[in-house]
């Protein structure tokens, strides 16, 4: 048989991407998927590993785009062939291609399989050193791309679903290679790990079917279809590896996920299920350890929220030690809860240390050194492996706020500013100026600012927009009111006046700020 013709994808877009995949069965046409780049730049440097006969390429794409990349692809390697993707505005751009050797273009939105394929053959046809076969139909072939497509988040069915999977249970065993700087050992691992699982499911699960899942690089993932009577034989396998890959002395942990009963899940499943199981290990005191579900560890059943509201206050009113003290606590007590979201729970150390060096900078104290050192601490936490690091980071902090307020001057305990601070605090969401703080207090409002200012390193103003912004952070991180509505309910009756002292303060726009440390966690 003819070997196939190698294609490679060029598309900032991975949508369009994963779409061009998913229009034929390349292999039973004759083609075959070599790689897929996002730039011009990527492009030719997985051309010179990958050899591909035909690159398919968009026209317009940041940094390289597709013109110049045509035109590079042709001086460098002229055996190659070049299709390009355009739009209907962007004719007069692709024609100029056409001088660096372009063989052909498609019209993005004409891009349908038959006219691919049409214009793929045709292409195939200028190569003297391919002579192009058709692949016969293998059904083992179809089964991986439409899992594939599955994974993916396409919506198809098999038409010979009793054949394929014969029984009524699927479960996914898998294993993750711990990171490491050469990459290439990494993936060679994975593709280890994935040829001993089948070897072991051979010999322990003979009338089990199994097809390898497509997952990011150094893990490897099998989705098995099993009579639910053999489960502890599929448990009994996965101890075996877990063995195994301990007397190999290969750095890798083994995860057994639930079993379900819909195949067409499987993307969903893989993401929600398999993927935040081995997410357990970030908070469980052996993180190498083999997870079979059904078998994890014992977790209380209710974990009382950390109060951050009350957190906050406590801060405000300069309580520090109970406030500190409650904080390390429950940070010390997440790992019981390994259950919970690894994101979030970052996020959550992220924002607290956030509304501390808010309410460290308020007072007459240095923390000019502490105000530098949260971004450190921010990158720190997200880097986090486990949750061992992350509780060391926090106490770190903590012992340098406490070393920062440590140095407070003798009279930083004024109880006059105690009070209104406490006032500030209760009232902050209201229209709360400097003279309706001075008529409730029975100030002169002039005296009150200066009082004020002489007393808490910063004035009035810069204070409440300190405190109206601790809260809206606190309400962004919350995810459950527009940023519209939060203004409002901090005390901006000007929504551009809250993003623009927001961002002032923080260094993010409300946006960016939810966006950051809320919304990665949907992707």
């Amino acid at each position: 048989m003819a070997p196939y013709c190698r294609v490679l994808i060029v598309d900032d877009e991975l949508l369009v991407r994963q779409g061009i995949k998913h229009l034929l069965n390349w292999e039973k046409e004759g083609f075959q998927i070599v790689g897929e780049a996002a730039s011009g730049t990527e492009a030719l440097e997985k051309i010179q590993q990958l050899e591909p006969h035909i690159v398919i390429t968009d026209i317009v794409m940041p940094v390289m785009d597709g013109a110049e990349l045509t035109r590079i692809v042709k001086a460098r390697f002229p055996e190659i062939e070049v299709i390009v993707l355009s739009s209907f505005g962007e004719f007069d751009y692709v024609r100029s291609t056409f001088q660096s050797g372009v063989a052909d273009y498609i019209l993005k939105p004409k891009l349908e399989a038959t006219h691919l394929l049409e214009v793929l053959k045709r292409t195939a046809q200028r190569i003297p050193s391919l002579k192009l076969e058709l692949a016969p139909a293998d059904k083992n072939t179809t089964v991986q791309v439409l899992l594939d497509m599955l994974m993916d988040g396409f919506g198809v069915e098999l038409e010979e679903e009793t054949e394929t999977f014969p029984y009524d249970s699927f479960r996914m065993l898998g294993a993750e290679c711990k990171p490491s700087g050469d990459k290439n050992a990494v993936l060679a691992a994975a593709e280890l790990l994935k040829k001993r699982m089948q070897a072991e499911l051979v010999v322990s699960l003979e009338e089990s079917v199994y097809f390898p899942l497509r997952a990011e690089a150094g893990r490897a993932v099998l989705l098995i279809n099993l009579n639910e009577r053999e489960s502890s034989q599929l448990a009994a396998a996965a101890r075996r590896l877990d063995e195994w890959t301990g007397e190999q002395k290969l750095e890798a942990r083994w995860t057994l996920g639930e079993p379900f009963s819909d195949y067409t899940e499987v993307g969903d499943h893989f993401k929600l299920n398999f993927l935040k199981m081995s997410d357990y290990r970030f908070f469980l005191a052996d993180p190498d350890r083999l997870l079979i579900a059904g078998e994890l560890p014992y977790m209380p059943p209710i974990e009382d929220k950390f109060d951050l509201p009350r957190f906050s206050e406590q801060l405000s009113k300069q309580q520090f030690d109970n406030a500190f003290s409650e904080l390390l606590a429950y940070v010390q007590g997440a790992p019981h809860f390994y259950k919970k979201d690894v994101f979030e729970f970052k996020s959550f150390l992220s924002n607290v240390i956030f509304n501390m060096t808010i309410v460290l900078g308020r007072l007459e104290v240095d923390a000019t050194h502490l105000e530098e050192a949260k971004y450190r601490y921010f990158k720190e936490i997200g880097d986090a492996s486990h949750i061992s690091e992350a509780i060391v980071l926090m106490e770190a902090f903590v012992s340098e706020a406490e070393a920062v307020l440590a140095t407070r001057k003798q009279g930083a305990g004024n109880p006059n500013m105690a009070m209104l601070i406490a006032y500030i605090g209760e009232h902050y969401a209201e229209p709360l100026s400097l003279t309706e703080l001075a008529k409730h207090f029975h100030f002169n409002p002039s005296y009150l600012s200066t009082y004020f200012s002489a007393h808490n390193n910063e004035g009035f103003s810069e204070y409440l927009n300190k405190i109206r912004v601790e809260k809206a952070a606190e309400l962004l991180l919350a995810d459950t009111a527009s940023i519209s509505e939060i203004s409002g309910m901090v005390g901006y009756s000007d929504h551009s006046y809250f993003t623009k002292v927001f961002k002032k303060i923080t260094g993010l726009s409300p946006s960016h700020y939810r966006k950051q440390y809320v919304n990665q966690k949907r992707n």
